[in-house]
C-alpha cells in the first residue's frame, strides 16, 4: 500500500519548496497554492503566515531525503 507523504518540492520550487509538496500533496497546480496562500497572508495576518510557512519549511522533508 502505497500512502502519500507531504514533502517540499526541490524540482518546483520558488523559494524553498513548501508550496509546490502541499500543492501535490493535495493536487492541485503549485501557482494556485502560492496565490492562495498569498491572498490568505494578505487578507488575514501577514506575520503568522510567515511564521508558519518557516515552521512548515523547517518541520516538512525535502522529496530527496525520504
Amino acid at each position: 500500500m502505497l500512502t502519500k507523504r507531504l514533502t517540499k518540492s526541490t524540482t518546483d520550487k520558488k523559494m524553498s519548496g513548501v508550496m509546490a509538496g502541499v500543492a501535490d500533496y493535495i493536487g492541485i497546480d503549485p501557482t494556485i497554492a502560492r496565490l492562495a496562500f498569498v491572498a490568505l497572508a494578505l487578507f488575514t495576518a501577514v506575520l503568522p503566515c510567515l511564521i508558519g510557512y518557516l515552521i512548515a519549511d523547517w518541520l516538512i522533508p525535502k522529496d530527496t531525503e525520504i
